[in-house]
């Protein structure tokens, strides 16, 4: 443990700690916003691992992310940093440090400049978001492919009459991250990182950069984006004899298309996507709808119903479960004072009967508490299909989180 706290630079997280709640009681740092939370998390998987190597039924964690945040000149100019440390008790690999945001930002009337660390989002699908592009997967965290490493970056936005144009350097590429060996959700062999490849041979250094225009037309949101640089999404070869995977990293072209459509309690929602680089060219799309009863039955209780479907060309060669499936559920927002809310829905590959439930629920005690509920069960999973390493990994997910 001590060679991984030293590997994370614990010690001087905790020094930094130390001179903040100094310089707090000094009133150092009352120009300052600084807020933070800790976290206690703990996973309960339902099975024995799948894989040689891997750890037993429970997990635990602990996670810490301080949000630190300066205006100057009446907020024309911003300063943030997001730093985030999770040390896990059973996988090596999970127990990481990143930066998720550290950035200064320059406001004016028509346009703004972002340059440091920072996360971008882009899509208006539930289930998967396929043009989202700009940041790496921070897959150790979750396999919902929700959370995301910070991206070094200079970014600069154009506010015209008729929308907004983006423009994104992006010198340096951050590698997905794996479980490790005793981690669960991993592959057999092990997808190991430290196998990496890639197509250019300035590797991580390869200089990226996206455009991207966005627009509201009447009840229609579209944005449309051209990306040049090293895939986000890694292929995945035979190394070591066959006793390791290893990512490899082409240069890719990718266009991509986001549009939803609003209108009283319907949401119509499209992405899609045309690659190439990473052998044949291919498409892939997701889209469906959303709508909301309000109110119902009289109660303060909103209920959406949200379809979706996932289309890509490669079909079973493809590197993601998103290939030829269908996802329904439904969002449940409380309204109330702690903020209660419930996302439950189930995927169903039509071509090989591959499906799966999903659970988030998440709710506020008091002002500085929040607990979040995850359930995650592989109902049935074809030996053909992505999903199937990940067979006996359904677990349960709680989470405590302490806000300061």
């Amino acid at each position: 443990m001590h060679s991984l706290l030293k590997r994370l630079g614990f010690g001087t997280l905790f020094l930094c700690g130390i001179q903040y709640s100094f310089a707090q009681e000094n009133n150092l740092l009352q120009d300052w916003e600084v807020n933070s939370y800790l976290e206690l998390e703990s996973r309960f998987f339902q099975q024995s691992p799948a894989h040689v190597g891997q750890d037993g039924a429970v997990g635990w964690s602990v996670a810490v992310e301080p949000e630190i945040y300066r205006e100057w000149s009446g907020g024309d100019y911003q300063f943030m940093a997001t730093p985030f440390l999770r040390l896990d008790m059973r996988d090596d690999e999970r127990s990481h440090f990143d930066l998720r945001e550290f950035y200064f930002q320059k406001l004016s009337n028509n346009w703004d400049a972002k340059v440091g660390v920072s996360k971008v989002f882009w899509g208006v699908t539930e289930s998967v978001h396929l043009v989202d592009v700009i940041n790496q997967i921070d897959l150790v965290e979750n396999i919902d492919f929700e959370e995301k490493l910070g991206q070094p970056m200079v970014q600069f936005n154009y506010l015209f009459d008729q929308g907004t144009l983006s423009l994104f350097y992006l010198p340096y590429f951050r590698e997905r991250t794996f479980p490790g060996q005793e981690g669960r959700f991993r592959f057999d062999p092990l997808l190991d990182y430290d196998y990496a490849t890639y197509e250019s041979d300035d590797e991580e250094w390869h200089q990226d950069f996206a455009i991207r225009w966005a627009q509201v037309l009447g009840d229609f949101d579209l944005g449309v984006y051209y990306f040049r640089g090293t895939s986000r999404d890694p292929m995945i070869q035979i190394r070591d004899g066959g006793s390791r995977l290893g990512p490899h990293y082409p240069v890719i072209n990718q266009f991509g298309l986001d549009s939803q459509w609003t209108r009283e309690g319907w949401l119509l929602k499209l992405e899609a996507i045309h690659r190439s680089g990473m052998g044949k060219d291919f498409h892939a799309i997701s889209g469906g709808f959303e709508y909301t009863f309000y109110q119902i039955f009289g109660s303060i209780l909103d209920a959406g119903t949200l379809v979706e479907y996932h289309y890509d060309s490669r079909k079973d060669n493809a590197l993601t479960p998103f290939n030829h499936d269908f996802f329904a559920g439904t969002r449940l927002t409380f309204n109330d004072e702690n903020d209660t809310a419930l996302l439950a829905g189930g995927f169903w590959d039509h071509k090989n009967d591959t499906s799966a439930i999903r659970l988030e629920f998440e709710r506020r005690f008091g002002s500085n508490y929040t607990v979040e509920i995850e359930l995650q069960k592989f109902l049935k999973t074809s030996p053909t299909d992505f999903l199937h390493a990940f067979r006996r990994d359904s677990f349960l997910e709680v989470s405590v989180r302490r806000y300061f």
